[in-house]
């Protein structure tokens, strides 16, 4: 098979016709394996069981509605919220209205474009830092590249958001924290999924709220000391100390600490685990398709001579044409969930107010009546006119509307020169008999790692 033939592995689906019991249980475990073959190709699904009905939402022109024309009327449901209250509190993430909006006129002006000319020699060190650490691993044997991804990404946040650089043991609590916590803790509750109220007890397992209450005990170390900080005029004019400083527009309050922490910890699953993932399975499309990896390693030691500067970013073209595509077929956060909050009429069907709107960039992603090969790990097609309108309208790797991603910028730079750091020092080939297999926990992670042989590059 050629490189341009190569198609990534995709999840199991559930079998036409499963039991109300069947899908329930199957979306606690992995909301992949809970969703039939037929949304690659369906516009609207609605699934309706005795407690909830849901309807996925395909069309792009419904998914526009929801998202960008009247995303108050479709707020995040308390389903996900319900979940993930242990380790996001009460972050941008998971809230809505008032709150939500407040949350991000602080946020947001830590992420515009002049910061990221900022942060970006944070990144490179960040980088360079994480070919360090791979050389003495590639010697050919296999490495589980999904931990090295992590640790590369949990560089980047703390380096950017904090000015300083983690070390082997914090990366590997960090990331242990996260990935047990992914593995412990449901995407759905049943009392959520059955809308009972807050206080009946959600019985979580121990190891995710022992996992969430490690992963925030040392995000609030690191933030009280930037508190001190701050005041006693000290602090490095990093994204903590701007967003920390930053006062709403329209009420003057800042985040106090705990806010802070909420907003961190989203941080890291947005910053953290997301890049980790689509950083984890861009390397291994491109060690399954050795020509386009050279190309892409071509072009990244082309684009500078020792040390890379933010304007040549646009040397790298292809490099982010190969990030953009594995976006595509493996975007981190796959499934979105939305509520209606008023009674709908989508595509002839009655939407009542409660119902789940599911909006999927995993499904629309790979659409097999909107894109061109869908399944196809292709860069190429990033410079072909008909991909880019099709990208247009159904193509959402950090959401879109009011509530797209606030670090997407942030997040494309990262993932690409990350990735032409790595393409520089190393080449990378898939292990023998170790096809990972994609789950959906709370990113698109392996079900059992990455596993590639990573060698020094001449």
């Amino acid at each position: 098979m050629s490189s341009r033939d190569f198609v990534p592995p995709i999840p199991d689906t559930r079998p036409e016709g499963a039991s109300v019991l069947t899908r329930l249980r199957l979306a606690r475990r992995d909301l992949f394996a809970s969703q039939p073959r037929r949304l690659y190709r369906g516009w609207m699904a609605q699934q309706s069981a005795v407690i909830f009905e849901s309807f996925i939402l395909n069309q792009p022109n419904l998914v526009k509605t929801v998202l960008e024309e009247r995303p108050d009327d479709f707020p995040k449901s308390d389903i996900i919220r319900d979940s993930l209250k242990l380790l996001l509190g009460n972050s941008v993430f998971v809230t809505n209205g008032e709150v939500w909006k407040r949350q991000r006129r602080i946020i947001d002006p830590a992420f515009e474009g002049g910061r990221l000319r900022e942060v970006f020699p944070a990144m490179v060190e960040a980088g360079q830092a994480t070919v360090a650490r791979l050389r003495p691993q590639a010697d050919g044997k296999p490495v589980e590249i999904e931990f090295e991804t992590a640790h590369a990404a949990a560089d980047v946040i703390f380096r950017t958001l904090f000015s300083i650089p983690i070390d082997d043991e914090k990366a590997r609590e960090v990331f242990d924290g996260f990935r047990e916590y992914q593995r412990a803790q449901p995407l759905m509750t049943f009392p959520a999924l059955l809308r009972l109220p807050r206080w009946v007890p959600r019985l979580r397992s121990r190891k995710s709220a022992q996992s969430a209450q490690a992963i925030r005990a040392v995000l609030a170390e690191i933030i009280a000391i930037r508190a001190r900080e701050i005041a006693a005029g000290t602090a490095p004019d990093d994204l903590a100390t701007k967003i920390m400083c930053t006062a709403d527009p329209l009420t003057g309050e800042r985040f106090d600490e705990a806010e802070m922490l909420d907003q961190v910890a989203i941080f890291f699953l947005a910053g953290h685990e997301t890049s980790a993932s689509a950083l984890a399975w861009t390397l291994y499309m491109l060690a399954c398709c050795p020509e386009i990896q050279e190309r892409a390693a071509a072009e990244a030691l082309a684009a500078w001579d020792e040390a890379p500067d933010f304007a040549d970013m646009r040397r790298l073209p292809f490099v982010r044409d190969v990030f953009r595509e594995a976006l595509r077929l493996y975007p981190p956060v796959p499934m979105m969930v939305r509520e209606a909050t008023r009674e709908e009429v989508f595509r002839k069907r009655r939407v009542r107010p409660g119902s789940l709107c599911i909006l999927s960039p995993w499904h629309l992603q790979r659409h097999e009546r909107i894109w061109d090969r869908p399944h196809v790990f292709d860069p190429d097609r990033w410079q072909r006119q008909e991909t880019r309108a099709t990208a247009r309208e159904a193509y959402m790797p950090f959401s879109s509307g009011p509530r797209v991603c606030t670090g997407a910028g942030f997040a494309m730079i990262e993932g690409v020169i990350l990735l032409a750091l790595l393409l520089r020092a190393f080449r990378f080939a898939p292990v023998e008999g170790r096809v990972p297999v994609p789950v959906h926990h709370l990113t698109v992670r392996a079900k059992d790692g990455i596993w590639l042989r990573v060698t020094p590059r001449g």
